[in-house]
């Protein structure tokens, strides 16, 4: 197939700007038995090696995951309160992914274990932390303009143990040495697997633990084939009776936080939101409206060739004309972040698309040389960028976008690993409408009862916090939440509303409760 230029499919009058090309790239980002524990105790190795001429790492390798070796130390920033790792997962020897995690405040012994991750494609899940619901928050003094860290009070480790992953590599502080770059979600949940087995491996305490994948964005292509990789392996493990190494993984769940899951059905849902929708921005019968509406269709089918073959060829012009013919006139003309209708987007202008100024202090914060020296950062990571935009095209040229990993989910829901979406309803890139639809479309054994189920209201400290959508008993098998007041980042927008909504889905209790 002959290659795609953005300026072949570009308008003409937006072919040539910067603007065009940012908003482009900004919607992108639009994602254990005793035995087997003994084994596990018997093969694993441990040693200490210096990396770097700062950091001492403990390094973990796993018999059975040749190529793969993790490699630890100890940090005390963000919350020196409770007990924190971090370091990388090497590939090979030619990629490298970074993680940080973090103990829980309450009981960490019992609490359960949470995987964040954020979107992009290419996006840094320590942007989550800083921005979202990671132990502190990024700040910065008016004054002098320092960058520093404050205690996040509404932290997802208040009742849970979190990592935050940077995943595939090129991404945060994580990155190649050569070799071959990951560009599809596919091949990336393979090595999020592999990290998973060497992190259990060296911390049993936590592979015993319920484990959760929660994850935003872009992550809605991820957390599914990870989820589906985890439950594949547990079966043949179970299925194979052979003593093993390799560990059965808790998967309780699987959170979804305004998640690009189901494009055939989200995409064309931006329309509605943005012209008939109860935040829209449009009059209905507006050229704008008439010229988006009459896009859709268009899109709906170039989404359609792309889920009806194995060819990844016809994905990569069905992202490109569905982001250019929809997002972009609705962001151009609206002048609002797609992320959080109710304000502009103020960081177009700057060198970072994303529409939040905090998101320049976070790549200020992890870029200082102290910050990296102290959660051992490879002298090798190129410098800390929030959203790494070239990883950003490669994925859109290798057409994972326009994938769909709805697919996945029937059988995992089926088989008893529970699923939440939430979504923020003033976010337009992943919007509530979409969501809701492609949720109220999937083929479990809890559909009829999930569109049965009423809307119950959902209230935070006597405050309205959304609506709650749900079929299965305690939490909800399947489980839907409109988040009021909240944009594309919801524990950022409302984060009292997404800790109670955590603690609520972890301990099993129904969230409109």
């Amino acid at each position: 197939m002959p290659s795609v230029q953005l300026d072949d499919i570009l308008p003409h009058n937006l072919a040539s700007t910067t603007m065009a090309r940012r908003l482009i790239l900004l919607a992108l980002l639009g994602c254990l038995v005793s035995v087997l524990a003994a084994a596990t105790q018997h093969t694993l190795q441990l040693k200490a090696s210096k990396s770097n001429a700062d950091s001492e790492y403990h390094v973990v390798t796993h018999p059975e995951f040749s190529g793969y070796s993790l490699r630890l130390k100890t940090p005390t920033l963000c919350d020196d309160s409770v007990k924190q790792y971090s370091g990388y997962l090497d590939i090979n020897e030619d990629r490298h992914l970074f993680f940080w995690f973090f103990e829980s405040r309450s009981n960490p012994a019992s609490d359960p274990l949470v995987m964040w991750l954020s979107g992009g494609p290419g996006c840094s899940s320590s942007t989550g932390l800083l921005f979202e619901l990671g132990p502190c928050s990024i700040q910065k003094d008016p004054d002098n303009g320092t960058v520093y860290t404050t205690r996040n009070e509404y932290s997802w480790n208040t009742q849970a143990n979190v990592f935050f992953l940077d995943q595939p590599a090129n991404v945060g502080y994580s990155f190649t040495t050569g070799g071959k770059n990951v560009t599809r979600t596919t091949e990336a949940a393979e090595d999020v697997y592999a990290f998973l087995q060497l992190f259990f491996a060296r911390f049993q305490e936590y592979a015993q633990l319920p484990f959760h994948i929660a994850a935003e964005s872009y992550g809605g292509h991820y957390a599914p084939h990870i989820g589906s990789i985890i439950h594949r392996r547990n079966k043949e493990l179970a299925d194979s009776g052979s003593p093993t190494s390799t560990r059965h993984i808790n998967l309780e769940s699987i959170m979804l936080g305004n998640a690009l899951v189901d494009p055939l059905i989200q995409m064309p849902s931006m329309v509605e939101y943005v012209c008939d929708g109860a935040f829209a921005l449009f009059e209905p019968w507006s050229p704008t409206c008439l010229a988006l509406r009459a896009n859709a269709p268009v899109c709906k089918g170039l989404i359609q060739g792309c889920y009806t073959t194995d060819s990844w060829a016809p994905c990569t012009p069905a992202t490109l004309y569905c982001w250019q013919a929809l997002y972009t006139p609705a962001a151009l003309k609206s002048g609002k972040n797609i992320y959080d209708i109710r304000r502009p987007c103020d960081r177009l202008s700057g060198e970072n698309p994303i529409c939040y100024e905090e998101i320049a202090w976070v790549e200020e914060y992890m870029a200082r040389p102290d910050v990296r020296s102290a959660l051992g950062a490879d002298p090798r990571a190129p410098p800390f960028a929030a959203c790494n935009y070239d990883m950003n095209v490669a994925f859109m040229y290798a057409g994972d976008g326009m994938r769909d990993s709805y697919r996945l989910l029937p059988e995992l829901v089926d088989e008893g690993v529970r699923l939440l979406i939430y979504a923020g309803d003033v976010d337009m890139l992943c919007n509530y409408l979409g969501e809701l639809k492609w949720i109220s479309a999937l083929e479990s054994t809890h559909w009829e009862a999930f569109n049965a189920a009423p809307f119950l209201p959902w209230t935070v400290s006597g405050r309205s916090a959304g609506v709650v959508h749900q079929a299965g008993t305690g939490a909800g098998n399947v489980t839907y939440a409109r988040v009021c007041e909240a944009g594309h980042m919801v524990p950022h927008d409302q984060p009292a509303a997404a800790l109670d909504m955590l603690i609520k889905w972890i301990n099993n209790i129904p969230i409109a409760s």
